[in-house]
Order: structure tokens, then C-alpha cells, then sequence
């Protein structure tokens, strides 16, 4: 956090009671852990479901904290010398704290939200960005109520673009984010089912994603996707400035069915030496439609794609032991999965093996889209399919007396990895595919 204020201003900007002898004392940062606390920080005792950081306030004055926020209902200890800021709610007096700063910084900001592509969009736009000067960019899983005001307060003087990730498992989290970043460029990259447990249903998906669009910057613009049968809505429905990109002939931003990653934009072509599968192509161009929506020029987007280095388990290719990896289990939901199948469907490299985990966080449609995906690895020509997790047993239900595909399931992968071994000792293309909390990257450790 890189603050400048007093405690009287951030009890103003918080709404905190402010219980101390010095309210001109200025604040540069808090703290959220209690084991780095030292003598003269300002600790925030965050508050949440399963986690209440009060309980570490007598730790943090005996260390030296010299201010703590906190929220009310613990019981202020006798003859401190610490200052105190009295809250109702911790994480919105964050959040508070952190548009405020953001609302007072010079630097034009760009929110990425979407079901798929978002990290790696989010990515390619920082990459562009920085062709053109110092940018900042919410790292990880740091894009939900928590970690996109954490991100937003690391926002210094220094920063030209500020490019933030926005997540949501439930309906209302992008407003609540989108507020905190007021974005000057917004991008949607998608809609489709992800999260269906609490969303139920698309159209939910749709609105939440959307209200992004409500959060803009006055003069804002927003950058959406044409080919997505649901966002090609907003082109009646969103009144302000927008660019659309896809492939898609109508698209302001269009993309090119090239080998390499072209488009057209205002009646110009541009191409770029790069080899893309489609799903990047449609997450550079939301890029690029960004990055011209924030004034950067087609040489930064050049630039900036080309040295993009894409992200660690999002469609990864590793070569090992004359195997073509494709490690894509950061996440996964039916659309990811879809996509990532018909990839090593392109693959050249023989047998097509696909290793496959759950997909979480799909409630009632769970059963329905793990059959689908059985569908997919028999469109995509998969050989073999090594399948894990209590859902993916619907999938095996699918796959175990179909022809063209030898199919292997276990509740946990180490029920097949010898099979899978020796199968990949004759080569070939290896898709490993699930949700993150199922941690399929360590298969091929054991492997």
C-alpha cells in the first residue's frame, strides 16, 4: 500500500471512530499480517467468514503497532498509546481506502472481467501497457472483494496504466470490484457457464458480468466480445462508446482467419508475427481493442503481444520425454473444457491422451456438463482418457463402452497414473484439464 494520509482523513474516508491523541499523524501503509508487524506500522485487522484478524491486536501492540483498524466489539486495551480506527465493516472500510486512492491517482485504469480468457487478456494488455510506461496489475487470484482493493492501493505516482482482473462466483461481485476500480476502458471476454452453483443460471452470468459496464469512468469505454451470442447484446442495449472485437464481420475490432494473428480496425489491417490458437486470438484482441480504447498506438500493441510470455497452467506446452504437454489446470469450466479438447483434437502428435478432473462450482447442471465433455473427447478424436474426481465419473459413464477411446477413471488419480504412464511411453499429445483446487499439475510429477 502506498499511502499519504493522516487518521483523521481516513477515519473521514472510512467512516471509522477515531480514538486517538494524534488524528494529524500521517499513515503510508497498513499491514494485514501480524508476524511482519514493526514498531510504528498501521495494522488492519481484516474480518471475514472463517477469519477474524482482531484476535491478533494484543500480538501487534506488544510489537509496536502504532495504529489499528479494526471493526468494533473488542474491547480497547487499557493505557495503550496506539491510535485506534473503529469500523462497522473491515473489508469495506478497505475497499473505501482503496477507490479513494484510486479515484486520486493520475494513471488511466482498464477492468478485465469474463467466464474464460480474462488472466491471460488481463496479461496481454499489462504487456502492451508497459511498452508505453510504468503499469499496475493485480498479480494471481487477487481479483476478488479482497485482492482488488489490496491491488488498487499499490498504485503509485510512478504508474501511467493500472490494468486489473475482476473475478465473480456470485451475482453483485463485479459492481462491487468495478466501483473500487472505476475503470476508463472496461472488457468483457465472455459469457458461459462458470460458477452455476450460485449464478443458476446464464443470464445471471450475463448481468453480473455486465454491471462492469455500470463502474465506467465518465467517458469510459467499453470493449466487449461480438462473437458471444449474449454480449452481442450490448450493442443495442449499451448506450455509451464501445469497441467490439471477434471474428465476427460486424466487429469494430475484427479478426482475421489468418495463421498469423490479424485484424482490421477503422478500415486498416494489421499483422503480427505471431502464432495464436483461435481462444488467444479472441483474448489479444480484447487486448488491443484496450489498449487503443486507452490512447496506446498499433506499434504498442505490436510491441507489447510479442512479448507477451504466456502464464504458467493456461494451455502451457512442455515437452517432456517425447510427449507434447498441454497443461490448462489453473481452471475449468464446460466452455474451457470444450476448447482445451478441441485443441488436442488439432494436434498431430499420436495417441491423443486426455487427462481430465472435475469441473467445480456447477451445482445442478454439473452431471449434464460432464457427460458434454465425454461428447468432446469423442468429437476430438481422443484415444485415451484418464478421468478423475467425483463429477468426471458422468463423463466415464459416457466413455467406458464407446468405441475409439479406451477409457480409465479412479476417484483420484492415483488410481491410474501406471496407465497413464506406459501409454505416454509411446509419445504422443497429453491435455491435463481440470479445476485448480483438484491440483492435476502434480500428475506429472508422479509420472
Amino acid at each position: 500500500m502506498k499511502l499519504n494520509l493522516t487518521l483523521s482523513k481516513i477515519a473521514e474516508i472510512t467512516g471509522a471512530e477515531l480514538v486517538s491523541s494524534a488524528p494529524d499523524t500521517k499513515v503510508t501503509a497498513f499491514v494485514t499480517d501480524s508476524r511482519v508487524i514493526r514498531p510504528g506500522d498501521a495494522f488492519i485487522a481484516l474480518k471475514g467468514k472463517n477469519h477474524d484478524a482482531r484476535r491478533f491486536i494484543p500480538e501487534v501492540l506488544e510489537k509496536g503497532a502504532a495504529v489499528v483498524l479494526a471493526e468494533k466489539g473488542f474491547e480497547l486495551p487499557a493505557g495503550s498509546r496506539a491510535s485506534f480506527l473503529l469500523v462497522e465493516d473491515s473489508l469495506k472500510a478497505l475497499q473505501e481506502l482503496a477507490k479513494y486512492h484510486r479515484v486520486n491517482s493520475t494513471l488511466k485504469v482498464a477492468a478485465v472481467t469474463g467466464s474464460n480468457g480474462k488472466s491471460t487478456t488481463k496479461q496481454m494488455l499489462r504487456a502492451i501497457c508497459e511498452t508505453a510506461g510504468e503499469t499496475a496489475a493485480n498479480t494471481g487470484n487477487f481479483n476478488n472483494q479482497f485482492g482488488v482493493p489490496f491491488s488498487l492501493l499499490e498504485i503509485q505516482p510512478k504508474h501511467k496504466f493500472g490494468v486489473f482482473e475482476l473475478g465473480a462466483s456470485h451475482p453483485g461481485d463485479i459492481e462491487e470490484t468495478a466501483r473500487l476500480a472505476v475503470p476508463d476502458v472496461a472488457v468483457i471476454t465472455n459469457v458461459s457457464a462458470a460458477h452455476l452453483e450460485f449464478f443458476h443460471d446464464l443470464e445471471t452470468v450475463y448481468k453480473t458480468k455486465t454491471e462492469i459496464a455500470k463502474c465506467l469512468n465518465f467517458g469510459g469505454t467499453l470493449v466487449y466480445n461480438a462473437d458471444d451470442a449474449m454480449l452481442s447484446r450490448l450493442k443495442t442495449e449499451f448506450k455509451g462508446k464501445s469497441i467490439s472485437f471477434g471474428f465476427n464481420p460486424g466487429a469494430d475490432l475484427r479478426i482475421l482467419e489468418t495463421e498469423k494473428f490479424s485484424f482490421t480496425y477503422k478500415g486498416e489491417a494489421y499483422v503480427l508475427d505471431l502464432k495464436l490458437e483461435r481462444h488467444d486470438k479472441l483474448n489479444a484482441a480484447a487486448a488491443s481493442a484496450a489498449a487503443i480504447a486507452l490512447g496506446l498506438y498499433m506499434d504498442n500493441v505490436k510491441k507489447g503481444l510479442l512479448a507477451f510470455t504466456p502464464m504458467p497452467m493456461r494451455m502451457e506446452r512442455l515437452h517432456k520425454n517425447g510427449v507434447e504437454f498441454i497443461l490448462d489446470c489453473y481452471n475449468a469450466n464446460p466452455a474451457s473444457m470444450q476448447n482445451a479438447l478441441e485443441i488436442l483434437g488439432r494436434e498431430i502428435s499420436r495417441p491423443r491422451v486426455a487427462v481430465l478432473g472435475d469441473m467445480k462450482e456447477l451445482g445442478e447442471t454439473s452431471k449434464e456438463y460432464h457427460r458434454l465433455a465425454a461428447r468432446h473427447v469423442l468429437d476430438n478424436g481422443v484415444e485415451y482418457a484418464f478421468l478423475a474426481g467425483p463429477e468426471m465419473k458422468y463423463a466415464y459413464e459416457k466413455l467406458k463402452d464407446a468405441p475409439g477411446v479406451k477409457a480409465f477413471y479412479a476417484p483420484t488419480p492415483q488410481g491410474w497414473t501406471r496407465d497413464l504412464s506406459a501409454v505416454l511411453k509411446k509419445g504422443g499429445a497429453c491435455l491435463v484439464k481440470a479445476s485448480r483446487s483438484m491440483n492435476f499439475e502434480n500428475i506429472l510429477k508422479e509420472i
